[in-house]
């Protein structure tokens, strides 16, 4: 499902220069969990986001589905970014003027836009997938209105709208204490199984490897 051949990325300050990842590669087949581990600085953020088709390596290609990412046109990795490719950050990027529902329908309005028929399947989609986290007391509750782990609930369920194929974690449960992480972690990899889904998370906390079927260990660049 998703492959990287010799990703290299190097950052530039003036003359001077910092090569953050070296010739990594990487295989990710279909409904696997992998967890990328590394502590903080190594790079993995930067790797989930060249993965994701955030951000361009300095050297290198990702083919997700077969198709060479970033020899697209700008046009074309958006609708995959959008359609195809789930992202559950750190930080919870809620809207603090949309209540829990209109958050997560986000990603789904944009991708139907003038069609009332998706947009009706996509609130009815999202319904379900906040119940099914365990939110569907919170539906018009505002961000505001949340504890952390309903805010990191949410950000998951927003990650998973539009049916992706390959949900992307980046230290989804950094700003969460150990039980609660722990959870969010059962919840990501019960919606791994259920949907048959590619998991990818970074993380530097070991403990939190343990559900994964694959795990690698970033380190001075490359993958172990």
């Amino acid at each position: 499902m998703l492959e990287a051949k010799n990703i290299r990325k190097t950052y530039f300050n003036g003359k001077d220069s910092l090569e953050v990842l070296k010739a990594v590669d990487l295989k990710i087949e279909k409904a696997e969990f992998a967890a990328i581990i590394g502590p903080s600085g190594a790079g993995k953020s930067t790797l989930l986001h060249i993965l994701g088709g955030l951000d361009s390596p300095s050297q290198g290609k990702v083919f997700f589905e077969e198709n060479d990412l970033y020899a697209l046109p700008e046009a074309g990795l958006a609708k995959i970014r959008n359609e195809r490719i789930g992202f559950v950050f750190q930080f919870y990027h809620l809207l603090p003027e949309f209540n829990l529902l209109e958050n997560v329908l986000m990603p789904a309005l944009i991708r139907s836009q003038s069609n009332n028929d998706l947009k009706l399947e996509a609130k009815q989609r999202a319904q379900e997938l906040l119940i099914q986290a365990g939110l569907g007391e919170r539906l018009n509750h505002f961000p505001a209105q949340l504890s952390g782990g309903e805010k990191q609930r949410a950000a998951i369920v927003r990650g998973l709208i539009n049916q992706p194929q390959l949900l992307l974690c980046d230290e989804p449960t950094g700003n969460l204490d150990t039980k609660t992480g722990e959870e969010i972690i059962s919840l990501i990899k019960k919606f791994n199984q259920e949907n048959k889904m590619a998991v990818v998370m970074v993380t530097h906390n070991i403990e939190l490897t343990k559900t994964a079927n694959r795990v690698y260990h970033l380190k001075d660049g490359g993958l172990q």
